[in-house]
Formats: C-alpha cells, sequence, structure tokens
C-alpha cells in the first residue's frame, strides 16, 4: 500500500532532500575533470550521492541529480561564490537548479 506524503509526515518521516540540475558544458571532459576534482568539495556540503546523466540527442546537455543532507546545504553550496567560479571555469552554461523533496520511490515488479 502507497502511503501519501500526509500520512508521512503525520507520522514524522523525513522527506529526503534532492537537486537536479540541467546545463549546458562546454566539452564534456574539462566539465567532467572538474565535478570529479571537486568531490571533496561536495561530499563536506552535504552531498550524498549523485548521478550524472547525459540527453542522447544532445550529448553537451547533462543532468545532474544529487541526494543531499538538506536542501540549505545545497543551496548554500550551489550559491556560493566558490561553487560560482568553479562552474565558469569547468564551461557550464546557464544551469537551471531545482530543489526537490521525496515524495515515494518503489521498484515495479
Amino acid at each position: 500500500m502507497l502511503e501519501s506524503v500526509i500520512e508521512r509526515i503525520e507520522r514524522g518521516m523525513r522527506m529526503e532532500p534532492y537537486v537536479l540540475i540541467i546545463h549546458e558544458v562546454e566539452h564534456y571532459d574539462a566539465w567532467k575533470l572538474v565535478f570529479d576534482q571537486a568531490a571533496d568539495i561536495r561530499k563536506a556540503a552535504g552531498e550524498l550521492s549523485y548521478q550524472l546523466l547525459r540527453d542522447e540527442a544532445s550529448p553537451r546537455n547533462l543532468v545532474h541529480f544529487s541526494h543531499w543532507t538538506s536542501l540549505d546545504a545545497a543551496r548554500e553550496f550551489f550559491q556560493s561564490p566558490e561553487l560560482v567560479e568553479l562552474r565558469r571555469a569547468a564551461g557550464v552554461h546557464s544551469p537551471t537548479f531545482v530543489y526537490l523533496e521525496s515524495v515515494e520511490s518503489g521498484v515495479l515488479q
């Protein structure tokens, strides 16, 4: 049985924080090098895990989907001057940030 968001809130269950970032990069390999080098600062800021996805029709368009300790920590990190500079150095164009809370997940059998 699926439980609703209201039921989860009433039972005090924490909704897990996630961030979805959609952006275009000039050169994937250069961007990926900066992304990998920033792993320690991402972890220290509160990133717990991530997935990278590429648009099959336009491989310069990337999605970075990550799980965080909190949305506040993620916002603080992504808005920091240090990260703004890292994005510029990595050749990121016009990132879109979507801050999300999990509502439900499942596996279809």
